[in-house]
């Protein structure tokens, strides 16, 4: 870890001697200024973490240098050592932006906690202003875009719950961006340094749920790997873990999760060796936990020790206001990457959005797009306004035609790729690069549909 930087300006060389002895003793690396200018020029040319600068020096006062030096960074904090019939001039230099001034003779044990509490005031000025660009460029470039009050409420919480270490409980329905919001959560936390683990509950079967989330030792169950395995928990460490669809746990492993949750260690299966862990946990569910609770299928323990924080994402439908630039930003993505020309939505079509009620969220909607996309065609192609209405009722909903496959999609692609590139596949200007794929993989696609590009080899 590097060590904090001082430089200490001050004309009597004994006093800087001083200074100079005991700032090591501390731990600090020191830098040294025989008067004002110095101090000034210092500043200038090499980077300090804290000054700290009596008043009485020749060539500039201390007063004279604090303003340069403030003016050249504003962010560095200044100490004013001076004496006691000094004190005016320190005044005077707190107004002008030093962070504090010590009267002379120094008392060492006042100054040794001055400075610990300068730098655990910067320190924490710097990681707040850390995690606010890490939140707003999560929020500039994710799916949770919205001017809407729902969505500003929801980044305010954000802001407030993303720095602390507490677990958090994401609800909502399907479609909202719950995993997003974890991942914000994580991007602008005090652990966005380390990994992000998704884990999707519903996805991995029960019998395989422990040892791919806990680990298991060498020879624990038959079929294991001979030097065993360090499970997502493990993987997670010093980071944070998301449990997507939390209400799927099974029964044992709630269990053996709250009590890694309350221990943080963990033991892998079939191993008795306990192994530290240090994550943040983040759940979601768009399931009634409560319901479940009562139903005897979620433990009631577990739930209250993951709902430390509660974090609820609104319906599409909830903030109507923001689905036309929803629309919009996933229509310009998806041009830019299949290669389309510009998605003009028509005040038909506009209407036609605004009045579905979107059962699918912001998943749905960005599918539709989507597909609006790859197919080049406008949107009233795809869905029938007609009968979508205000309401949200299941007679607004699109009335969307049978869409080809995904392998018709694919091949149809393909074919439109190749021929803008005059059949060729190799090269700065073949399909490799557009698709930004191995010509090895768009070549076993090419002889799935029995396509050959003019450069075949």
């Amino acid at each position: 870890m590097k060590k904090l930087t001082i430089l200490a300006a001050d004309d009597d060389a004994t006093h800087r001697e001083m200074l100079r002895t005991l700032l090591r003793e501390w731990g600090y690396a020191v830098g040294e200024a025989v008067d004002g200018e110095q101090a000034v020029a210092l500043c200038r040319e090499q980077s300090f973490d804290l000054v700290l600068m009596d008043v009485r020096m020749p060539k500039k006062t201390g007063l004279e240098a604090l303003k340069e030096i403030k003016a050249h960074n504003p962010a560095l904090p200044v100490l004013i050592m001076t004496a006691f019939s000094d004190v005016a001039a320190a005044v005077e230099a707190i107004k002008s932006g030093a962070y504090d001034y010590l009267t002379k003779p120094l008392d060492f044990e006042k100054l040794k906690v001055v400075l610990r509490n300068v730098f655990a005031h910067v320190g924490l000025i710097e990681e707040n202003a850390s995690l606010s660009r890490s939140l707003a460029a999560t929020e500039a470039h994710s799916d949770m875009v919205g001017r809407s009050a729902a969505m500003s409420a929801l980044w305010e919480m954000l802001r407030t719950i993303a720095p602390t270490d507490a677990t958090v409980l994401i609800t909502g329905e399907s479609g909202t961006g719950k995993e997003l919001a974890a991942g914000a959560i994580h991007a602008a936390s005090l652990r966005s340094e380390g990994p992000f683990v998704s884990i999707n509950c519903a996805a991995i079967p029960k019998e395989l749920f422990e040892s791919e989330v806990f680990g298991y030792a060498p020879g624990a169950f038959s079929g294991a790997r001979k030097e065993g395995s360090i499970g997502k928990i493990e993987v997670a460490h010093q980071g944070t873990l998301f449990l997507d669809e939390v209400g799927d746990l099974p029964m044992s492993a709630q269990a053996k999760l709250l009590r890694v949750l309350e221990e943080k260690r963990l033991f892998r299966l079939g191993s008795s060796q306990p192994r530290d862990v240090d994550f943040r946990l983040v759940a979601a569910t768009n399931r009634d936990l409560r319901a479940m609770i009562a139903a005897g299928t979620f433990r009631e323990d577990l739930y209250y020790r993951i709902n430390s924080m509660k974090l609820r994402l609104p319906a599409l439908r909830e903030r109507r206001e923001d689905i036309i630039g929803l629309a919009e930003a996933f229509a310009e993505s998806y041009c830019q990457r299949y290669g389309r020309p510009s998605l003009r939505l028509t005040d038909a079509e506009r209407a036609c959005l605004l009045n579905y009620s979107w059962p699918g969220n912001v998943r749905e909607l960005k599918n539709i797009i989507e597909r609006a996309v790859i197919l080049n065609a406008p949107l009233l192609e795809l869905v029938s306004p007609s009968r979508a209405t205000a309401s949200g009722s299941e007679a607004g909903a699109f009335i969307i035609p049978d869409f080809p496959t995904i392998p018709e999609l694919e091949e149809r692609y393909l074919r439109y790729v190749l021929e803008r590139t005059g059949g060729k596949v190799c090269g700065p200007d073949g399909a490799e690069s557009l698709l930004r794929l191995k010509r090895s993989t768009i070549y076993l696609k090419l002889k799935k549909y029995g396509i050959i590009p003019s450069d075949f080899i």
